[in-house]
């Protein structure tokens, strides 16, 4: 089977690190706590703007890139499913988006991932550079199945293959016959193993 796996709200929890460092820099430069925990971007979060929430990443960019804690078991649970014979796929829109303030280019941006998934140990056979909607590169690569996180990928690519969705807030209302959810990354192995390879 070929698996596509997104990194950010997949590999990393983005939902939890967001809360984390937006509340840090929203309160110090804006007095402003959270609004929405169930917010996708740090402007839907603490309702300010998209400006905002570039100046955000502008800070916070290689703090989160280089250093953002791979979630619990990704690294087991990716080398246990390459040892089982699939193809792994890391389909990810690092470097579709750049903070305007550094000198970072898209090429910076992509071995920075690689860098990342080395150093947590995740187990791969491609890695894809891809848009923000993921669907046609799914779609061009066969992918069998997606472990995916944003709502808008999800519900387009649930539409010709399963989806596991890493269960987040923002995600909570991704529900359909090709949709399943999952919590934890033992929780996505048991899923393929009892939900989609039955």
């Amino acid at each position: 089977m070929k698996i596509g796996i997104d990194m950010d709200g997949v590999l990393t929890d983005l939902e939890s690190w967001q809360l984390d460092y937006g509340s840090k820099f929203y309160y110090e430069k804006f007095g402003k706590n959270v609004i929405n925990h169930k917010g996708y971007e740090t402007n839907d979060i603490f309702d300010s703007t998209s400006e905002i929430d570039d100046e955000f990443w502008e800070e916070y960019y290689f703090e989160y890139n280089k250093n953002v804690k791979v979630r619990p078991f990704a690294d087991e649970i990716t080398k246990k499913l390459k040892e089982e014979g699939n193809t792994i796929y890391i389909i990810t829109a690092r470097g579709s988006w750049l903070p305007k303030t550094h000198d970072v280019s898209v090429e910076d941006a992509h071995n920075i991932a690689i860098e990342w998934l080395n150093k947590n140990n995740i187990s791969y056979d491609e890695i894809v550079f891809a848009p923000e909607d993921k669907y046609e590169t799914i779609k061009n690569k066969n992918i069998d199945l997606m472990i995916e996180d944003k709502v808008t990928n999800i519900n387009n690519v649930s539409k010709i293959i399963p989806v596991i969705v890493f269960n987040a807030g923002y995600n909570e209302n991704c529900k359909g016959d090709n949709i399943y959810r999952a919590h934890t990354w033992y929780d996505v192995y048991y899923t393929i193993k009892n939900s989609i390879n039955k």
